[in-house]
């Protein structure tokens, strides 16, 4: 000490070092902090066109290699309407779309991506990597069940125009949700039929500019449909793939059960339902289902059946064994969760969902690397 108070300067300098590094590690804090934000990145946007169609079923998000040139991109969203502006069931007309940028839509303004003459468009919303839409109808005359029709399946191409092979309905009876596996230049879609309780394979080949049904073949059968006050009809809906295991999970609404196919991309016959995966208390009428990043399964309980007030409007996470893991809410009323629509796009995962009373779609995106917390 005694050596150094004979050296002023080099007490200055140490200073003016202590100094720096201070500074350094406080900007350092800073940058962190930037990194690591407290909100997430989200946006909630009304799912009502310029027409007031309402009601928002289906969810698809646009794969990361969609070809350019159209009216949508990927990571764009898209969200098919089961209503019209008089709320009547199996009437809607439109697909919208939400690229998310931060900016929301006001109640009609949603940017129409399609606007078509068949009805009462379902949760069966699916794109195909080459630049397809696939979209189901299940109509109405009145919005009763009475009146109710088995629609078609639509093929779109990126600009929304209705395509052959449409309007398909080779061994389809009310295509009420869908799962793709796509390869590209060849896919597997999974359709569930509402009218009849069946599940139906769909063999396509594509080209850039054409897509073709080599085979429809039915999978598997059995479930439980049936009228329903509140949401006109109740069916298998929601389905998701496993290509590894060559397994298709289905949500059987009526059934309040998830169900598993096995060899369902290359079987010729009906399995019947498939065995039993999940089926407890947490179950509150499953609707549409989704695998999520992590390998557990998503599924939105429309509260048709085992209704709970309150916990409404679930989403609802469960192992691919049948394990309950966690849920949350969409709406503080009942009847809110629909569709689901979770998508790999570059460095982050895109999650949507629908709220069916609040007539909105949310949209959250997070890092890929992230886990969800314990």
């Amino acid at each position: 000490m005694k050596h150094m108070a004979r050296c002023p300067a080099l007490v200055a300098i140490l200073a003016i070092s202590l100094i720096a590094e201070a500074a350094l590690a406080l900007l350092s804090m800073t940058a962190d902090a930037d990194e690591q934000p407290f909100l997430p990145k989200s946006v909630v946007s009304s799912t009502v066109p310029e027409n007031g169609d309402v009601n928002p079923y289906g969810v698809a998000i646009v794969p990361a290699g969609f070809p350019s040139g159209g009216t949508i991109a990927p990571g764009d969203v898209l969200v098919s309407n089961f209503n019209n502006s008089d709320n009547l069931q199996g009437t809607g007309t439109t697909i919208i779309k939400l690229t998310p940028n931060g900016l929301v839509s006001p109640a009609g303004q949603a940017t129409e991506f399609f606007k078509g003459s068949f009805p009462g468009l379902t949760t069966a919303l699916g794109v195909l990597k080459r630049g397809f839409v696939l979209v189901g109808s299940v109509s109405t005359a009145d919005g009763k069940f009475a009146t109710i029709e088995a629609g078609p399946l639509l093929f779109l191409d990126r600009n929304g125009d209705v395509i052959p092979p449409s309007p398909f309905t080779m061994k389809l009876d009310g295509p009420w949700d869908l799962t793709i596996d796509d390869e590209f230049d060849h896919a597997r879609v999974f359709v569930s039929n509402v009218l009849n309780g069946t599940v139906t394979r769909l063999d396509l080949a594509i080209t850039p500019s054409t897509v073709t049904v080599n085979a429809a073949t039915v999978i598997a059968s059995g479930y439980t449909f049936q009228e329903n006050d509140a949401a006109l009809i109740l069916g298998p809906t929601g389905l998701a793939y496993d290509p590894e295991d060559d397994v298709l999970f289905v949500a059987s609404t009526a059934d309040n059960t998830i169900f598993a196919v096995p060899q369902a991309g290359s079987r010729t016959g009906s399995s019947g339902k498939g065995a039993i995966i999940f089926q407890d208390d947490h179950l509150r009428g499953p609707l549409a289902l989704v695998f999520a990043p992590n390998g557990n399964l998503l599924t939105a309980n429309g509260d048709a059946v085992n209704d709970d007030p309150t916990q409404p409007s679930e989403i609802v996470e469960f192992t691919r064994t049948g394990r309950f893991v966690r849920q949350f809410n969409v709406d503080a009323a009942e009847g809110g969760a629909f569709g689901i629509g979770l998508a790999s796009l570059s460095k982050l995962v895109r999650f949507a969902f629908v709220n069916d009373n609040a007539v909105d779609l949310t949209v959250t995106d997070r890092k890929s690397r992230e886990l969800p917390d314990d």
